[in-house]
């Protein structure tokens, strides 16, 4: 799974892909397939942290523009991982930028393991939740959005995102991007190029992921 997401990342046009784990397996597998790997603490409870020490560790300048791609989001187009860098990169008062796709359905509007966001007229967010925003308290034309998980940085901003202490907000909805807006920063949201499959947090969504390969193989 590791390799599909490697290998996406490297299709962005990336000018630098570069794996940070603290699992020596997965470092092993990406050096096999020729990838960077950069090895981090065991410690990190999320993976901004964990990127703030491996864009320290690469000596990366404050203004370079550092995207995330989460292990377990084999299906990510390279497409969308190049628009919220683009995306970031013309954003010049927002220190994150990151994707949404329109909610296509009532079931994933009110599942709480859908993350929903609000953005304003200027496209920053305005909220993150597990709940259904906006709250449909009468007909509307207004279109509910789910969060997709990827997100792009300015690297300098990483370390102070690191030695905020974990919001109130955070805490609630177990939503880090909330620690940035509870401290005042902007995040700017695209609307994805390409729907992204879906990503992998269960031992079934791993079965669906390798049944899709084996089909895709044959």
């Amino acid at each position: 799974m590791i390799l599909h997401v490697l290998e996406n990342a490297l299709k962005s046009d990336a000018r630098r892909v570069v794996v940070a784990t603290d699992d020596q397996r997965i470092a092993e597998t990406v050096q096999a397939f020729g990838g960077e790997v950069c090895m981090t603490s065991d410690r990190h409870l999320s993976g901004t942290d964990r990127l703030a020490e491996a864009v320290t560790t690469l000596g990366l300048a404050d203004e370079e523009i550092v995207v995330n791609v989460q292990g377990d989001e084999p299906g990510m187009p390279p497409a969308v991982i190049a628009q919220v860098a683009a995306t970031l990169r013309d954003s010049a008062q927002a220190v994150m930028a990151t994707a949404c796709w329109p909610i296509e359905s009532e079931d994933e509007f009110n599942d709480p393991n859908v993350v929903k966001l609000v953005a304003d007229n200027a496209g920053n967010a305005l909220y993150f939740s597990r709940s259904p925003i906006p709250y449909p308290r009468r007909k509307t034309t207004t279109p509910a959005c789910r969060h997709i998980g990827i997100y792009a940085y300015r690297a300098g901003f990483l370390p102070r995102f690191s030695a905020w202490p974990v919001a109130a907000l955070e805490q609630a909805e177990s939503l880090e991007q909330l620690r940035v807006l509870a401290n005042g920063e902007r995040i700017a949201v695209c609307t994805a190029a390409e729907k992204p499959g879906e990503g992998v947090d269960t031992p079934e969504d791993l079965e669906r992921f390798v049944q899709s390969i084996s089909s895709s193989a044959r």
